[in-house]
């Protein structure tokens, strides 16, 4: 987080207690992961929280929950209770509030969404995103365990389709379903929220009270406006309609959302009663398992320690002075590995490894000077484990090399240990789809990436926003060292800065700028993180379809599902490999045609 958007939050925050309202918590907050909408981060959201006073916060951003676990963590961290949802598109555009009440209705949110997401690329033109959108069907059949809110003030379902929301309502029932009021102080909000009392009434369940909240803090709602400009590609001019038009949508103390909804205490009042029941924590209760190998009945240590013997055999054959040394070693490994749990971790990347070993053939031929070359090569410090030397995994050996295992695995470590495998760029084209394959599309997927905005980026979006001249932000974009929390310096430090900066719309500018760095602006995959588990994938984070054909990518990134204890696995495409395996088989033509390679033209 950059100093400017986390001043005077290096320490826990003092709870800021009120008496009447202290029972109300927001049950409908944006982060920045709702992208180009939310202008706070999650962590951000919590410490307000906590400093006005919330016992509990939901996190609803737009179709995911990219954010969800840094926003758990930090919450708890806090002492805030996190609450996790959605607001969630349906297909026919309107938005409903999803709230997770049980582990059942978290799997239940994460399919949702999965759906939702099913349709947004389109097969033969992947690169072309479309809006998620959700039938609502598919949430009828997956309810259980959630609580739908009506959704918000502009796009709500109560608002644009009551006859909808009231089959919702059937279906979720009066204790799962609310009708949601909002304040967006917008021409025709009393006439809005009166035909919701009376909607309520009609249906037979109760109002509850939200803020929509955009923003932490009041000073970044200008930020909030900029980035709806920046995410329909015009000016804020442009997008006047789409725009809130005031700076009301940040996080309110609770007090004052009581004193918003003079008619509807009850509705306040009920926010709290209904954050009791939302007791679900992401930080405990996600229920991840790796994937164990103890399908047909052998124990999987049993399967790991024979794929070891096996090349066992075969690489200490001869009497080549360590055979002794590399029996006990392996021995003693096996061991370690079985205390850590990690039997599966190995077996899994041996499993992959062997599947590039088919796929290899495949690219590269039977008769191609390449196949004699391993389909992949591990890096880092797994080659000081002669368990990743005998299923492949490293090149080396460790014994020989004289190599210590601690730094890769020891007992006392607190995370995975990384393996990273590289892979020729034609065989890893072939690889990810076909992991993706073997082990079933509910159970594989990429880790997804979220860029954020450095200082090129800010320029052109923030002053395509504010409608600057082109020509001068290209000029400046070119200048800048890349920290968008230097423009402002860097525009004092142009030819023509005195004139700049007495333009309000420059001032502001630099300001944005600076408060924009660091947010994230979509969601993209990563480079070749995937990550594998036995129990679906889909029941534990939702799933989307990448831009690239054939594959797919989970709403977390590598931290968080690091966090989550989610089994990655790191399948990364290496031009160098490429270009040597090109070189032996340039080598291979210029010996067949009794030329030196060193002496060719």
């Amino acid at each position: 987080m950059s100093p400017e958007r986390s001043e005077g939050t290096s320490q826990p925050p003092r709870k800021i207690r009120q008496h009447f309202s202290r029972k109300y918590v927001e049950l409908h907050a944006h982060s920045a992961y709702s992208f180009l909408d939310g202008a706070s981060l999650p962590e951000e959201l919590a410490i307000q929280a906590a400093e006005l006073g919330y016992d509990a916060l939901a996190l609803t951003d737009h179709d995911g929950v990219y954010g969800s676990l840094e926003f758990a963590q930090a919450a708890k961290a806090f002492g805030v209770r996190p609450i996790t949802g959605a607001e969630v598109t349906l297909a026919d555009g309107s938005h409903v509030t999803l709230l997770v009440e049980s582990a059942v209705g978290y799997a239940n949110l994460c399919r949702v969404l999965t759906s939702a997401h099913s349709g947004t690329r389109v097969p033969g033109k992947e690169r072309e995103l479309l809006e998620p959108a959700l039938e609502q069907s598919v949430l009828e059949q997956r309810n259980e365990g959630l609580v739908c809110l009506s959704g918000c003030a502009r796009h709500g379902l109560a608002v644009r389709n009551p006859n909808e929301a009231a089959r919702l309502a059937q279906v979720f029932g009066r204790d799962r379903f609310f009708v949601e009021l909002q304040r967006p102080f917008e021409r025709g909000d009393a006439r809005r929220n009166a035909l919701l009392r009376e909607l309520a009434e009609a249906l037979g369940v109760e109002t509850v009270a939200t803020g929509d909240v955009h923003a932490h803090d009041r000073r970044l709602t200008a930020l909030q406006d900029a980035l709806v400009a920046v995410k329909n590609r015009t000016s804020l001019d442009g997008c006047e309609a789409d725009r809130r038009g005031n700076r009301e949508s940040f996080l309110r103390p609770p007090a004052e959302i009581a004193e918003l909804f003079p008619h509807d205490r009850d509705a306040v009042e009920r926010t709290g009663e209904l954050a009791e029941r939302l007791r679900f924590d992401l930080n405990e209760d996600l229920g991840y398992r790796y994937p164990d190998f103890s399908e047909n009945g052998e124990p999987a240590i049993a399967q790991l320690a024979a794929v070891c013997n096996r090349a066992f055999a075969e690489r200490y054959s001869g009497r080549n002075g360590h055979k002794k040394k590399a029996r006990a070693r392996l021995d003693e490994e096996l061991k370690l590995i079985d205390e850590l749990g990690l039997t599966g971790f190995f077996l899994l990347h041996w499993e992959v490894l062997e599947l590039a070993r088919e796929l290899a053939v495949e690219v590269r031929g039977h008769d191609s000077p390449r196949s004699t070359l391993p389909p992949g090569r591990g890096r880092g410090s797994s080659v000081g484990s002669i368990v990743c030397y005998l299923t492949g995994l490293s090149h080396v050996d460790p014994v020989a090399a004289g190599l210590s295992l601690g730094r890769f695995l020891n007992r006392d470590m607190a995370a995975v240990p990384d393996i990273d495998l590289d892979f020729p760029r034609d065989i890893r084209e072939k690889l990810l789809p076909a992991v993706s394959d073997k082990y079933g599309r509910e159970h594989a997927a990429l880790v997804a990436a979220f860029p954020t905005y450095h200082a090129r980026g800010a320029i052109r979006d923030v002053g395509m926003a504010l409608g600057l001249p082109h020509a001068e932000l290209e000029r400046l974009a070119r200048l800048t060292e890349g920290n968008p929390r230097r423009v402002g310096e860097e525009v004092a430090s142009l030819p023509d800065a005195k004139t700049k900066l007495r333009s309000p719309r420059w001032r502001a500018f630099c300001k944005l700028c600076r408060e924009i760095g660091g947010l994230p602006r979509y969601a993209s995959q990563h480079p070749g993180g995937m990550v594998i588990s036995s129990r679906p994938l889909v029941e534990l984070v939702p799933v989307m379809p990448a831009a690239m054909a054939g594959r797919q990518l989970v709403q977390w990134d590598k931290d968080s599902c690091a966090d989550a204890g989610f089994l990655k696995i790191d399948l990364l495409g290496l031009g160098m490999l490429s270009a040597v395996e090109e070189c032996v088989e340039l080598i291979a033509v210029e010996s067949e045609a009794g030329r030196s390679p060193g002496l060719s033209p």
